[in-house]
């Protein structure tokens, strides 16, 4: 019986370093099982963001379309893992349809799990063996993570006070993967979070590992990927926020920002 372990998110809580050391390792990782991550979802990752942005039903069709096309050049294994953050929707912080912000994944990320369950079902079997994992971040940490993020990547001008304040009181990562454990009942769900994986020789891959039944011995040649992603630092922040807050192009606000990151003064 197939045992497929999907890892969906959530954003900014080390998943790319999980999805790059699990990239690094796959030769020596593949006795044990198959690994599919960002570069070989084909166009489903983005379908799933883009339905969250635009939760209509058609989009919801268009992630389930290539959901299955990607499925079906898997071949048969005992284990596959997949590891896409946006499977659980967007980043928060992005805009919906009308301008509002999203703050959740809840809505979003049910109705992916619930297509990712019957698409698995479809390819491997009623009996196919599901897990969802979800790892998690504290709730200010990764409230700053993601504020840090989009001060960078779009014209988000809330500072971090601002930001926050527009996020559910008291609720974060955990308690929105305590969510999926409850609602994708009896699929089971595995929570990790970062901080309880800090001193883990692996970090939260290593929760992946457990899952998949690897044995200790085959764990100590594997590769440690580098930390990526790693936030701007304070002096980058301030100086992304002023100029998301001033009116100019978006190319000309783009390469201002590559000129800062590549350590450079953004006035020519």
């Amino acid at each position: 019986m197939t045992h497929v372990i999907v890892h969906a998110g959530f954003h900014k809580t080390g998943t790319t370093s999980l999805q790059n050391f699990l990239h690094e390792n796959r030769t020596a990782l593949s006795p044990f099982f198959d690994y599919y991550g960002q570069r070989q979802f084909l166009n489903a990752g983005a379908a799933a963001r883009r339905y969250a942005q635009r939760p209509f039903p058609h989009r919801l069709y268009l992630f389930r379309r290539a959901f299955r096309k990607f499925l079906s050049g898997t071949p048969g294994k005992d284990v596959i893992v997949l590891s896409r953050e946006s499977f659980s929707g967007g980043m928060p912080g992005h805009r919906m349809l009308g301008g509002r912000m999203i703050t959740s994944y809840h809505r979003a990320a049910v109705k992916l799990a619930r297509v990712i369950i019957s698409e698995l079902r479809r390819r491997f079997g009623r009996d196919v063996q599901i897990t969802f994992v979800y790892t998690t971040r504290n709730r200010a940490d990764w409230i700053r993570s993601v504020h840090g993020h989009l001060l960078r990547s779009i014209r988000l001008t809330d500072d971090l006070d601002t930001f926050t304040a527009r996020f559910p009181a008291q609720t974060g990562p955990r308690e929105e993967a305590q969510r999926m454990v409850r609602t994708l009942a009896p699929i089971p769900v595995t929570v990790a979070a970062l901080e309880d994986y800090a001193n883990a020789p692996h970090g939260t891959a290593d929760a992946i590992l457990d899952l998949a039944l690897v044995p200790q011995q085959a764990r100590h040649g594997l590769v440690n990927a580098p930390h990526v992603n790693r936030g701007p630092s304070a002096a980058l922040r301030a100086a992304f926020l002023e100029l998301n807050r001033q009116p100019m192009s978006k190319p000309d606000r783009k390469a201002l920002k590559e000129r800062l990151l590549a350590g450079g003064d953004p006035c020519p």
